[in-house]
């Protein structure tokens, strides 16, 4: 039998899997991003997504297959050891969201091996590889605008750099706005500690008047002693951990389908418990019963941990001298979107980050994300009472 997959071309032939990225040679810059984001961003662009990228159908014998007893469908499902796309072939029947995951997926690969081979200064990390010197973080987003244009099903995107949106010239109907974080932690490159790349895929031409609850995928790549990809899809349920593998392949590693309890903190923006008493007071309780501190300063790994470890709490803060830094829609939305896919608690305070609004792109929040108790220890802590909190039944610290 046959399935459909997708493919990336470059310069009319396929680029597999196992082949790596930097490899490639330098193109013009696609006609489809806008002339804002050309004339501020004079770079050249990168040959890893190369002049089209198409939709191929193939064989794929090494997918299981099986048809459901009251239809004709094909029903699959994906499996540990799976590569990224069997897996977004078994997983969704969205050609152009498989499109877009994978191009996503090869331009990760790429930043990966260019913050391994970064050079830092004094004030900023350049790669000496190729023909530009750029701050691996402006790198970053070049490489993603790339993936996204070549994708050829994102209308939109907008990126932390370029807060403007981008018209990358796929389809309103059947296409994806994308906006992505893409280098979160670039302040500590330097220092060698683990950094990624966040985004969130929204159906159509819209990144405002939109909730995170809208998406129908987001991702994180991280950056580490381990590269890997997570992401969740709205047709299935989990959040899911792909590996990417010395000879350049992504490799199904892990699903999360729940978050448990576990006495591990990440207390991010701690400057605002000296005005924010009521976080001072959680802090207090976390150190008091015990909990292990777990932080490094970037958002990547300290929430993408509670899904590795599939246990814990990240909190960061407001008070009224310190404001909230994260932005809603680049960070906080696709965040909570991977968390909650893998059976874990976003909040505010007061709601699921999920259910605010995005009302302008730079729109910020405080957040929290962990599991269901330490949610409502959150907030009630903070506010006095908790949305999630089942009548009668106390929170005490997690075992």
């Amino acid at each position: 039998m046959e399935s459909t997959s997708v493919t990336c071309y470059a310069r009319g032939a396929f680029l597999p899997s196992s082949v790596s990225s930097h490899h490639s040679t330098a193109l013009v810059s696609p006609s489809s991003v806008s002339a804002s984001f050309k004339s501020s961003r004079s770079l050249k662009s990168s040959s890893l997504f190369g002049e089209a990228l198409a939709l191929r159908t193939g064989p794929a014998s090494s997918l299981k297959v099986a048809k459901s007893k009251n239809s004709s469908s094909l029903v699959t499902k994906a499996e540990l050891g799976d590569s990224l796309e069997e897996f977004l072939t078994k997983s969704t029947k969205d050609k152009g969201l498989i499109s877009l995951m994978m191009c996503m997926g090869e331009a990760l690969r790429t930043i990966a091996f260019k913050v391994r081979t970064a050079s830092c200064g004094g004030t900023a990390c350049v790669n000496s590889f190729g023909d530009e010197q750029l701050a691996v973080d402006m790198l970053a987003n070049k490489l993603l605008f790339e993936a996204l244009t070549y994708s050829h099903f994102c209308k939109y995107a907008c990126s932390e750099e370029v807060p403007e949106l981008q018209d990358m010239g796929g389809p309103v109907e059947g296409g994806f706005s994308v906006a992505f974080d893409p280098l979160d932690g670039s302040s500590i490159v330097d220092t060698n500690f683990t950094v990624g790349t966040i985004f969130g895929v929204w159906p159509g031409d819209k990144l405002t008047g939109v909730t995170g609850r809208d998406q129908v995928a987001a991702a994180m790549g991280i950056f580490g002693p381990r590269t890997t990809y997570v992401l969740a899809l709205d047709d299935i349920p989990g959040t899911h951990e792909f590996l990417l593998l010395d000879e350049g392949k992504w490799q199904h590693v892990k699903d999360t389908t729940s978050i448990g309890e576990g006495k591990m903190f990440s207390p991010g923006n701690l400057r605002a418990t000296y005005d924010n008493p009521d976080y001072a007071k959680l802090i207090e309780f976390y150190i008091k019963e015990k909990y292990t501190l777990r932080y490094t300063g970037g958002m990547v790994p300290d929430v993408n941990q509670i899904i590795v470890k599939e246990k814990g709490i990240f909190t960061n803060v407001t008070s009224p001298t310190a404001k909230a830094k994260l932005r809603l829609l680049f960070e906080v939305a696709p965040l909570g979107y991977l968390i909650e896919k893998a059976g874990g608690y976003s909040s505010d305070g007061t709601q699921s980050v999920l259910d605010k609004v995005i009302n302008f792109l730079d729109e910020r929040s405080q957040v929290a994300y962990g599991s269901k108790n330490e949610i409502v220890r959150f907030e009630e802590t903070l506010y006095g009472s908790s949305r999630l909190k089942e009548a009668g039944v106390p929170v005490g610290a997690a075992v």
